[in-house]
């Protein structure tokens, strides 16, 4: 029993063992069709080849594709083609990249945005391929700070400084100045527009323009030269022969005055544009006049009525309308004031207050009224110096509104911000701001062609 038990169990290996051999005969032979040998299924097997591998140059792309990044300001952006263009902050380069459905944008909060949403100028981090020249992502840049409409800045084109509030900050080579979302240079602002600045640390990096300015004359204003126009609450100028007034683009009440007479009359202003306001209609009644008592703190003022000097210790007669006074004293905070003489006697209270002592007492004003530049034609006088408009020629120059004459020509030259116009009938108006310095020589401007109107010109 035990001896048919084990030849039993010997005939079961036997079988297994078989078993393997056939297995690895039928796995030998399938190595071996594959390589060309006869197959069990008859006939000769043939190698299928791999197929060639083609670039065609098409990348599927996302928000994670991407070899580069960069911060960069916004400068261009071509919906035809559509691409986009970056000026880098760190070496001032431009470069263009594509973008397509796969192209993600965001505010600075991580909220989706359209490309329509954002603007020429905008700082802007960006992720790219930059070996395909592929925009994958733009997000307004976190790092990068903006102060919308602003009115009250100081711009120092000679130091390349922007005073905002208490904080200043530095104008770039690389900073883009625009308006209307074209690019402009930056004595193209002035100082009536209302801007918006974007920057980076210290810098400024972009100015735009949010509001602007546009030009008013007066019209049949033959009876108004010499007295003064307003316009809205803000801005008050004596109106001089053939004037043109820089005004900030709005609509305004003019309050239009001289000898007690005149009226109020509205206007609209509009960007780069010119508006003329006839005021022949309004009436100038005879003269009437009015007598000031002023009441001088300290007694030492010195009072300027429309820039000349008058003894306050006495009532002063004035025609009816506005005026201009001026109060200066030795250690105190000189005083410039319009005011409106209406009734046959008005009383006017003017305190000065003290200089601080730590002041510098250069920076106070001198005793005599400043000057404006003096319009008409060229001086050939040596005992002042000049600043010269040479170019574009026989185009109208104005100085701070009064006009000095037709290009070339000069005006003289007073230390300062002034702002020049240049003025062609059929061609668009342009002013530039200038900052005049008091160096003992003449200075002189050539100034880009006028840009034919197409408005009046189709």
């Amino acid at each position: 029993m035990g001896d048919a038990k084990r030849r039993k169990g010997g005939g079961d290996m036997r079988r297994r063992e078989k078993g393997r051999r056939t297995v690895w005969i039928f796995a030998g032979m399938m190595l071996l069709s594959g390589c060309g040998m006869p197959s069990l299924w008859g006939g000769t097997s043939v190698p299928t080849p791999a197929p060639d591998r083609v670039d065609t140059g098409f990348v599927v792309t996302g928000p994670d594709s991407y070899d580069s990044a960069d911060t960069a300001i916004l400068i261009g952006r071509n919906e035809e083609e559509n691409t986009v263009t970056f000026l880098n902050l760190d070496l001032g380069k431009e470069y263009t990249l594509s973008v397509d459905g796969t192209t993600r944008m965001y505010d600075k909060y991580g909220d989706a945005l359209s490309i329509q949403q954002l603007e020429k100028g905008d700082i802007v981090d960006i992720t790219f391929l930059k070996s395909k020249k592929h925009l994958t992502t733009m997000r307004l840049s976190s790092s990068a700070w903006s102060y919308e409409d602003v009115k009250n800045y100081e711009i120092n084109a000679a130091r390349g400084e922007v005073s905002i509030g208490s904080q200043v900050y530095k104008l770039t080579s690389k900073t883009q100045y625009l308006s209307e979302g074209r690019n402009i240079e930056l004595m193209d602002l002035n100082p009536l527009d209302v801007l918006s600045f974007q920057g980076v640390n210290s810098q400024i990096l972009t100015v735009k323009v949010e509001k602007g300015h546009g030009y008013l004359r007066l019209l049949n204003d033959e009876n108004f030269v010499g007295g003064w126009i307003e316009v809205g609450q803000s801005q008050i100028q004596r109106i001089t022969e053939d004037m043109l007034l820089l005004v900030p683009e709005g609509s305004y009440q003019v309050n239009v005055t001289n000898r007690g007479g005149g009226g109020v009359k509205s206007v609209s202003i509009a960007r780069n544009e010119e508006t003329e306001l006839d005021v022949g209609d309004l009436e100038i009644p005879a003269p009437q006049s009015g007598v000031v008592l002023f009441s001088l703190t300290p007694s030492t003022v010195e009072l300027y009525i429309d820039g000349a000097k008058v003894n306050a210790a006495r009532p002063v007669t004035l025609e009816y309308g506005l005026h201009q006074m001026i109060a200066r004293a030795e250690g105190y905070q000189p005083v410039t004031q319009y005011i409106r003489v209406a009734q046959k006697s008005t009383g006017i209270d003017v305190v000065l207050d003290k200089v601080n002592v730590t002041e510098d007492v250069e920076a106070l004003p001198s005793s005599e009224p400043s000057p404006s530049p003096s319009p008409g034609p060229a001086d050939t006088t040596t005992g002042y110096y000049r600043v010269y408009v040479d170019a574009p020629e026989n185009v109208e120059v104005y100085v701070d509104g009064m006009y000095v004459g037709m290009s070339p020509c000069s005006f003289k030259k007073e230390e300062g911000s002034h702002v020049i116009t240049l003025r062609k009938e059929g061609y668009e108006t342009r002013s530039y701001t200038m900052e005049v310095d008091d160096t003992e020589k003449d200075l002189s401007y050539s100034f880009a062609d006028l840009v034919e109107n197409t408005l009046t010109n189709p």
